[in-house]
């Protein structure tokens, strides 16, 4: 009786680990694993199978798993840098380990493994944008003339900036869009504040991100803009405008937002504009002008 108890108490307790799976997300990271001859998969197709099938078990029994994006670079590296054996099942343990806490993850939450790769993807592609964007700022350094911390003054003109946007915004949900174009790539980063009768609900990493990039395109001057969308059920929805520039944002005319979203980025072809969807100029955020005789 005492072992069945003991049985039972070890798998309720299993049931409370929670546990991190390294995900091969395409056949170029899969066919680099394939060099190890501890990684027995030889078809990704069926490696995807598995690991699904693996998910689906777990989330029966009651465990809790997290999806990571396993980089094979990434774990050579890791591998190297602790003296790991990389054909080694137990190295991949360790690596996983790691990628719980530190790379990018997203919850299995009973979704098809097809639906969940792309959001896994899309949060790989956003901590990477975070980080590239934060090291952009870390390398500006002083201000010539006032000894400023250049990148930390850009991220507080960035917020205020957010703030103002928000908080101007006409009543409703907002989708924000704010890209950087710059080499080696255009910066892109997504906040969604949801209008909860008044409350804005926004998520903190998001605002952190969209923040962060707006920052590197005021410090840079690179060319870019911010775009946001404003919905209210039983109203048309509303599409601001704004061009980034070196000090702050130049507000886009109503002809300019709607030239911007009626044209192909690509053809430069016009695109039938959405129904129910009002393309404006943005309210006043009350901002001044640059000071002419010092900023950054």
């Amino acid at each position: 009786m005492a072992y069945t108890d003991h049985r039972t108490l070890r798998r309720v307790l299993r049931r409370e680990i929670a546990g991190t799976i390294g995900l091969l997300t395409d056949e170029h990271d899969f066919r680099a694993m394939r060099r190890y001859d501890s990684f027995l998969f030889d078809d990704h197709t069926t490696y995807l199978k598995h690991v699904e099938a693996v998910l689906r078990t777990r989330a029966l029994q009651g465990s809790h798993t997290t999806v990571a994006l396993f980089d094979p670079a990434d774990y050579a590296e890791f591998c190297a840098r602790t003296g790991l054996d990389p054909d080694s099942h137990t190295s991949r343990s360790r690596f996983t380990a790691e990628l719980a806490s530190t790379g990018p993850t997203v919850p299995y939450d009973g979704r098809p493994l097809a639906d969940l790769l792309p959001t896994l993807v899309d949060e790989a592609v956003r901590q990477a944008t975070w980080e590239y964007a934060t090291t952009l700022l870390a390398r500006l350094g002083p201000c010539a003339s006032c000894g400023e911390d250049l990148g930390r003054a850009a991220f507080a003109r960035a917020s205020h900036l957010l703030v103002r946007i928000l908080d101007t915004a006409p009543p409703g949900d907002r989708h924000l869009v704010c890209s950087v174009s710059g080499p080696p790539d255009t910066l892109v980063a997504v906040l969604h504040a949801d209008d909860l009768a008044g409350r804005l609900d926004i998520d903190e990493t998001e605002a952190l991100e969209f923040t962060t990039v707006l920052a590197v395109g005021l410090a840079t001057a690179s060319p870019g803009g911010l775009v946001m969308r404003t919905s209210k059920p039983g109203s048309p929805d509303r599409v601001h405008g704004w061009r980034l520039r070196a000090y702050g944002l130049d507000p886009l005319t109503a002809g300019e937002v709607f030239d911007a979203y009626c044209t192909d980025a690509e053809t430069g072809d016009l695109i039938s504009p959405e129904s129910n969807v009002d393309y404006c100029e943005p309210p006043d955020l009350g901002e001044e002008g640059p000071d002419p005789a010092h900023h950054h």
